[in-house]
This record gives structure tokens, C-alpha cells and sequence, in this order.
């Protein structure tokens, strides 16, 4: 009678039975198998930190300039943070009495404007774990949330539990913004999910030792804790900071003293106040002095105008007209668009004020008609009019405001 080799269950016992040379093996055993393999060999040979690529600045700089368009500034500090990062990890093994220690990057910018792409993009490039986290859903402990002790189980998780590779990551914390305390003076009440968060990262971004929930923390308090040392994770974090601007202008108004300064004060660019950011302007909005002096890069994005949006529709790699060309593709469509559709689209996105981000919310609009048509005729060309894009988007403005 058949039976399988490893455990002895009979045939009638398994959902399967895989024959061989001279034995056999059921389906039970092969699950088995698979995961001691999984445990012994792991997957963590994806993160070799033994034999790291030194990337220059200017390299990792070209390959952030394949997906995201201008951000000059902000893609230079980018480039040279992960370039130092690279190094830190090959001078751990080296014994010398100097120590480098690591620059946590804080990146300020109105939405749309690049940050989580920009994150993403150098996360395409590397070959250490990296992971995006929400701020945003952070909250002390003991209080409905999640513990700051998630944004480390995410990077452990990346790394497949390797914590020696985690323990060189990366993590970019998004919506930083969103955890600032309400006024400039400490709260006087309990502040859960902004003053209370922003303690509980002081000791992740320093570095130190801190016991990580694998599965993330309060719906299994059973689970065994596993030791991270984030001494060097490199932390990346970018908020938008809605109205910042109000208070740097106040900063720079309260400088101007006399007649001289009159002059100096006229050369400031109102229109794109952020490139003026400084530590007490996120002070103001928020942030403790603590995590401010723990994030020492600070770098900010500007403000998108209509050439830089037009240049987001077609030049990235992952463009938005490149990406609808492509679905039309797989259809064995071909699509094409008017230069006037391009431009109209730009200007509705300035007109919108929703930077990036923007675009693609027209787009949607203009092309949902073509896209729900797309199967039901034989066309294998469309092109997209001027005409045709104005009906449709306010058509689309149309039935939002009837809604409302």
C-alpha cells in the first residue's frame, strides 16, 4: 500500500501522495519542507550586506531624476543622506576612533509636490530594507492606534525578520506633519496622537534598543518580543505642513529693524516662502524641540508651476500619459493626445492647487468615458481633442456640483 516516506500516513489520509524513486511524499510533509527550508535559507540573501554597491551622490541623483522632475535641492540632500548611510554600514566593520554618526532627514513641502515619490523611487534603487510608514496612525501607548514600536515591525517585515539587515535600513515616516501638537506651549491635556507620538519616536530616532511586536503589537500580546538596535536606521520623514508659510513670514517680518533691512525684507520670495524654513519655523507649527534637534537635515520642495507640471505629464518614466497609453496598449489601442488637451490639463491642476497629485484626478475625468467605451467598438486609434476635453471635465464639475 502506498504510503507516504516521512510520516507514514497512507494514501486514503492525504489530499495528496507525490511518488518517486523509491518512496513517496505527501502533501502535509511537503508544507513542512517548505518551511524549514524558508526558516534556514530565508530570503534575507536579497539584503547582502556584506558586499554593498557604494552608489555615489550623483548616481543616486540620475536615477531619482528618471521618475521625479525638478526638487533640484530636495534630490540633492536625498542623494547625499543614503550616500553616507552606505558608508556608515561599511565603516561598522571597520574599528576606528571616529564615529560617523547618522543625519535623519526631515523633508517640508505642500502636497503633491514629490515627497512619498521621491521615497519610493530611492526604495526602487536599493538593496537594504526600506519601508513607508503613515504618522498619521500613531498613538501612545495604551490608547486606540497603533505603537511607535509598528514603524520598526514594518522594516523587520521588509528584511524578513532578519533583524541584522533591519538594523540597517531606512524608513521613511510620511505625514510627519500631522502629529504636531495644537499650539507652540506643551499641552496641558493628554495630546495622544501628536505630543505623545512625538516622545514615543525620540527614542527610535536617536537610537537604542527597542523591543519590536513581530506581528505588530496589541492583538497578540503573547508574541515573543524581538531586540531592534535603530543606531543605524537612517530615518526620512516628510509632512506638508499646511501653513507653515504664515509662520516663517512672521519670523522674517519680526527681523526687519530699521531702514536698511526694508531692502533686504524686498528681496524675499513671497510666492515660495519654504525655501526660508528653519528649526523654530517647525517649532512654531508644532513639532517639540527634541524631535527637531533629532532630525538635523532639513530640506523643503517647491512648489510645482505649470512648466514643472507639464513636464510630470509626459517625461517620468512612470508618467501619467505614459501610464494611459499603456492600458490603451494592452488593448491594442493606440492612444494620443493634443498638445492644447496637455496644456488645459496643466492649467486646471494650478487652478485646483493640487500640485501632482492633480493630474491625475483630470485625467480620470477626461478619460473615463474612452476607458468605459475602450472594449465595445472595434477603434484601434484614439486621439484626445481639446473639445472633447473640456466637455467632459465639465461635465464632471457639473454633475459634482448638482451633488452637492
Amino acid at each position: 500500500m502506498d504510503r507516504c516516506s516521512f510520516c507514514g500516513r497512507e494514501k486514503k489520509d492525504t489530499n495528496l501522495l507525490i511518488a518517486g524513486i523509491s518512496g513517496h511524499i505527501c502533501d502535509r510533509c511537503i508544507e513542512q519542507a517548505h518551511t524549514i527550508v524558508e526558516e534556514e535559507l530565508g530570503s534575507s540573501a536579497e539584503f547582502d550586506l556584506g558586499e554593498i554597491k557604494l552608489l555615489k551622490p550623483k548616481e543616486i541623483n540620475s536615477f531619482l531624476d528618471l521618475y521625479v522632475i525638478g526638487q533640484e535641492e530636495a534630490k540633492k540632500y536625498i542623494s547625499v543622506a543614503v550616500y553616507n548611510h552606505y558608508k556608515r554600514l561599511m565603516q561598522s566593520d571597520t574599528k576606528d576612533d571616529v564615529e560617523i554618526e547618522k543625519s535623519n532627514i526631515i523633508l517640508v513641502g505642500e502636497t503633491g509636490t514629490g515627497k512619498t515619490l521621491m521615497a519610493r523611487t530611492i526604495a526602487k534603487m536599493l538593496h537594504i530594507p526600506f519601508t513607508i510608514v503613515d504618522a498619521t496612525v500613531l498613538t501612545e501607548a495604551g490608547y486606540v492606534g497603533e505603537d511607535i514600536e509598528s514603524v520598526l515591525s514594518r522594516l523587520l517585515q521588509v528584511a524578513d525578520y532578519n533583524v541584522e539587515a533591519a538594523e540597517k535600513g531606512i524608513v521613511f515616516i510620511d505625514e510627519i506633519d500631522k502629529i504636531a501638537r495644537k499650539g507652540d506651549n506643551p499641552s496641558i491635556t493628554r495630546d495622544v496622537s501628536g505630543e505623545g507620538v512625538q516622545q514615543g519616536l525620540l527614542k527610535l530616532l536617536e537610537g537604542s534598543i527597542v523591543n519590536v511586536p513581530p506581528q505588530g503589537g496589541r492583538k497578540h500580546p503573547d508574541q515573543k518580543m524581538i531586540p531592534v538596535n535603530t543606531k543605524n536606521i537612517l530615518f526620512i520623514c516628510g509632512g506638508a505642513f499646511d501653513g507653515i508659510e504664515r509662520k516663517i513670514a512672521n519670523r522674517l517680518n519680526t527681523q526687519v529693524v530699521g531702514y536698511t533691512a526694508v531692502k533686504e525684507t524686498a528681496a524675499v520670495d513671497k510666492d515660495n516662502l519654504l525655501q526660508y524654513i528653519a528649526p523654530q519655523d517647525l517649532k512654531a507649527f508644532g513639532l517639540i524641540p527634541e524631535i527637531i534637534g533629532r532630525l538635523p537635515v532639513l530640506t523643503y520642495l517647491e512648489p510645482l508651476n505649470e512648466e514643472a507640471l507639464r513636464r510630470i505629464l509626459t517625461e517620468p518614466k512612470n508618467a501619467i500619459t505614459k501610464q494611459y497609453e499603456k492600458l490603451f496598449e494592452m488593448d491594442g489601442v493606440t492612444l494620443t493626445w493634443d498638445k492644447k488637451v496637455l496644456e488645459y490639463i496643466v492649467e486646471k491642476a494650478v487652478e485646483f492647487k493640487l500640485g501632482a497629485r492633480g493630474l491625475r484626478s483630470i485625467c480620470e475625468a477626461i478619460m473615463i468615458d474612452v476607458m468605459f467605451e475602450m472594449n465595445s467598438n472595434s477603434e484601434k486609434e484614439v486621439k484626445i481633442g481639446i473639445k472633447y476635453a473640456k466637455k467632459q471635465l465639465e461635465k464632471t464639475n457639473l454633475k459634482r456640483l448638482r451633488a452637492a
